[in-house]
């Protein structure tokens, strides 16, 4: 019944295009699950789970919740299975998101990755 009232990706687009920008994030859902069921194992978190990608408002709100996918599934890549990046690239959404989403491309944007680098004086 609840996901009969959830929006669409669509419609959260939409919604996301009436703000400054949106949040993406990943998270992890713990799940009880034998050590042989490895796609559901997540390296990262050392248990097993399900992969839930959250895009949110600048309030922190959320505006969707994709389906879940096996723990072992990268965020980057299960956003792109959700076509997550794409629906927001074409609604011109700026995106925030964590150092997960990496070479993401649309319109995400991450945290500087590596170490800066200092000029010399003579430089």
């Amino acid at each position: 019944m609840l996901a009969a009232l959830a929006p669409s990706l669509a419609e959260a687009a939409r919604t996301a295009s009436t703000k400054a920008f949106v949040l993406l994030d990943g998270t992890l859902l713990p799940i009880d699950r034998i050590a042989a069921d490895r796609p559901s194992y997540s390296g990262k978190h050392k248990k097993h789970g399900m992969n839930v990608q959250i895009p949110a408002d600048p309030s922190g709100r959320l505006l969707w919740a994709s389906s879940a996918l096996p723990g072992a599934v990268h965020d980057v890549r299960a956003a792109r299975e959700h076509s997550i990046i794409d629906a927001l690239a074409e609604a011109s959404v700026n995106c925030w998101a964590d150092k997960g989403y990496q070479g993401a491309g649309g319109t995400v944007r991450v945290p500087y990755r590596g170490r800066w680098e200092t000029l010399s004086a003579g430089q």
